[in-house]
């Protein structure tokens, strides 16, 4: 279904250097893997592959001051991954950032840019 109108949306995206420490796919992620127990049925969940799962992870566990996720050896019967508790709280920071960020839809300055952007952009202009 088609939008209506142009939409404003924020992304929050903590960076650690370079590398995304934590965005909406990320967490995204990390929610996969506590419905799922496992990050190759997080990806299976989100639809991506485990190898690209598995890097957000590392990632993840790179940025942070502890990691944000722990594996289990032992396949699928004793094994898996969970979030740490540590991970968990970073997890509840940032979705309660997402939140408080969504809540801008309400202020003055939202409302002035969303009534000054385009539906679309104009066709390029010849030389």
């Amino acid at each position: 279904m088609a939008e209506s109108g142009p939409v404003l949306k924020i992304k929050i995206q903590i960076y650690c250097g370079d590398e995304i420490a934590m965005g909406p796919g990320k967490a995204d992620l990390l929610d996969a893997i506590v419905a799922e127990g496992s990050i190759s049925g997080a990806a299976r969940k989100l639809g991506m592959s485990y190898r690209r799962a598995w890097l957000l992870v590392d990632a993840m566990n790179r940025c942070w001051k502890d990691p944000l996720v722990e594996t289990m050896p032992g396949g699928a019967v004793r094994g898996g991954a969970r979030l740490t508790p540590y991970g968990r709280g970073i997890l509840v920071l940032y979705r309660s950032l997402q939140g408080q960020a969504g809540a801008l839809g309400n202020c003055r300055e939202w409302g002035e840019l969303e009534a000054a952007v385009l539906e679309r952009p104009r066709e390029h202009q010849k030389d």
